[in-house]
C-alpha cells in the first residue's frame, strides 16, 4: 500500500477508521440541524442570541467533565468506555428526535439535550484519542493522525451537505435520526477489533479509583510543557475569536437569502477547505521543516479569512472564504495534534486529551456565544470581521510570547523522541 496510507494496513485502525466515519457524518448532519432548528423556533430579533446559546451548552459540561473524563481514559478499558459512551449518544440523538416528530415548539429542550450529549461526548473524545496511538506503530502515528483528519473532513462535507437535503427535503427530525443510527458503527468497529494493548504497568496506580491526584498529575505535565501549553492557548484564543459558524443560519437566510440547501453548503464549506488540506499534508506532513512557523501563518491566515467572510455578500465568496478558512484551521490541527502526541507519555494521554478539550472545544464554543452576543447587538457581518481581528491579534501575541513556537522545527522533534525540543 502507498505510504500515504500506511497506517491503514493495521486492521485495529482501519474498523475504528471507517466506523468513526460514519459516525462523525451523523454527528455533523446532527450539528447543522441542531443550528437550523434553533433559528426556526425563535424570533428573528433574537435569533444571533440564540444560535450562540447553543455554544454554552455545548462548553459548559466539556468544563465540567474534563478532568474526570481523561483521568477515567487512563484509569478503564478505552474500548468499552468508547462503547458506552456511543450508545449513550444514540439516545441523545433518539430523543431530540422524538421531541421534534412531537411537535417541539420552544428551544430550551434542544439546549438540554446538546448539553447532554457534550457531556456524553466529553468521555468519549479522551478515550478515543488516548486509544489511537495504540493502533499504530509510532512511526505510522503522523499518517494516522493525518488519515483521520481527512477522515474527519470528509465526514464535515458530507455532513452538512446531507444534513441541508435531509431538513429540506424531509425535516429537521429525519437528520437527528440519521445521526442515531450512524454510531451504530463505531460499536460495530469496537468489538470487532482485536489484540489492542490493555493498561500498562504504570497505568496501575489509577485502576483502582480515578483521584484528584491522578487529575493533577495531568495538569502539571500540561503546564509545565511550554509548547503544549502554549499551542492549546493558541488554539483557544484563535478559535474564540473566529468562530462564526453558529451565526451561518443567519447570513443563509437574512443576507445571501439561499434557504436550507445553500446554508447546508455554507455548513459544508471549511470541511472542504479542509479535506483537499488533509489530502495533501498526507505526503507532505514529514517534509515540513518549520513546523511552529506553518502553524502561526496557519492561523494568520484563519483570521484573515474570517474578516473577508464577515464582509462579503456574495455566495460564492462566502463559500471559498469558509473554505480557505477550513483549510487554515486543517494545517494548524494536524500540526498541533502530532506535537502533543509525539509528547505524551500513554499513560497521561487520556488525561492530556481532557485538559486539551476544555481548550479546543471551548475556543469554537464560547467564540460562538460571543459571535452571537455580538451578533445580537450590532449584527452578524461586524461579529465576524471583529473577531477574525481579534483572532489575528491573539496570534501576534501568543507567537511574540512563546519563541519556542516560532522556533519549534520537525527535526527536533523527531531525533528527540518523547521529549520535542526546539532547534
Amino acid at each position: 500500500m502507498s505510504r500515504s496510507l500506511v497506517a491503514l494496513t493495521h486492521r485495529n485502525f482501519r474498523l475504528i477508521w471507517v466506523g468513526l466515519f460514519a459516525s462523525f457524518t451523523g454527528s455533523f448532519i446532527q450539528n447543522a440541524a441542531l443550528l437550523w432548528h434553533v433559528s426556526l423556533l425563535v424570533p428573528p430579533e433574537r435569533r444571533g442570541l440564540a444560535l450562540g446559546l447553543v455554544g454554552l451548552a455545548k462548553i459548559a459540561p466539556v468544563i465540567v467533565f474534563s478532568m474526570i473524563a481523561g483521568t477515567l481514559a487512563d484509569a478503564w478499558d478505552r474500548k468499552k468506555l468508547m462503547v458506552a459512551t456511543q450508545a449513550l449518544s444514540t439516545l441523545v440523538a433518539a430523543m431530540l428526535a422524538a421531541l421534534t416528530f412531537a411537535g417541539l415548539s420552544v428551544v430550551w429542550p434542544i439546549y438540554v439535550l446538546a448539553a447532554l450529549g457534550a457531556a456524553v461526548g466529553a468521555f468519549d473524545l479522551p478515550a478515543r484519542q488516548a486509544l489511537m496511538p495504540t493502533l499504530v506503530p509510532r512511526e505510522h502515528l503522523p499518517n494516522a493522525i493525518s488519515l483521520n483528519s481527512i477522515m474527519l473532513q470528509t465526514a464535515s462535507i458530507a455532513g452538512p451537505a446531507l444534513g441541508g437535503f435531509v431538513i429540506a427535503a424531509a425535516g429537521v427530525g429525519w437528520a437527528y435520526v440519521a445521526n442515531a443510527v450512524s454510531f451504530g458503527a463505531v460499536i460495530v468497529a469496537v468489538y470487532m477489533m482485536r489484540g489492542v494493548p490493555g493498561l500498562s504497568a504504570d497505568q496501575q496506580v489509577t485502576r483502582d479509583g480515578v483521584t484528584w491526584q491522578a487529575a493533577l498529575e495531568g495538569l502539571r505535565f500540561v503546564f509545565r510543557q511550554p509548547l503544549m501549553r502554549s499551542t492549546m492557548l493558541l488554539d483557544f484564543f484563535a478559535t474564540f475569536f473566529a468562530s462564526a459558524t453558529a451565526l451561518l443560519p443567519i447570513f443563509a437566510q437574512d443576507i445571501l437569502h439561499v434557504g436550507a440547501r445553500g446554508y447546508g453548503w455554507l455548513f459544508a464549506a471549511p470541511a472542504i477547505g479542509s479535506f483537499v488540506t488533509s489530502a495533501a499534508m498526507v505526503p507532505l506532513i514529514e517534509s515540513i521543516e518549520r513546523r511552529g512557523a506553518t502553524l502561526l501563518w496557519a492561523v494568520v491566515g484563519h483570521g484573515v479569512f474570517t474578516v473577508v467572510f464577515g464582509v462579503s455578500r456574495s455566495f460564492w465568496l462566502t463559500f471559498l472564504c469558509l473554505a480557505l478558512i477550513g483549510a487554515t484551521d486543517t494545517v494548524s490541527t494536524i500540526i498541533r495534534n502530532i506535537v502533543r502526541q509525539l509528547e505524551t507519555p500513554d499513560r497521561l494521554r487520556g488525561r492530556m486529551t481532557g485538559i486539551n478539550m476544555v481548550f479546543f472545544q471551548g475556543g469554537p464554543q464560547l467564540g460562538e456565544l460571543e459571535a452571537g452576543l455580538v451578533a445580537n447587538w450590532w449584527g452578524a457581518p461586524l461579529a465576524v470581521v471583529s473577531g477574525g481581528i481579534g483572532c489575528l491579534a491573539a496570534t501576534a501575541w501568543i507567537a511574540w510570547s512563546t519563541p519556542l513556537i516560532r522556533r519549534y522545527r520537525r527535526s527536533a522533534a523527531d531525533a528527540c523522541g518523547d521529549q520535542a525540543v526546539s532547534a
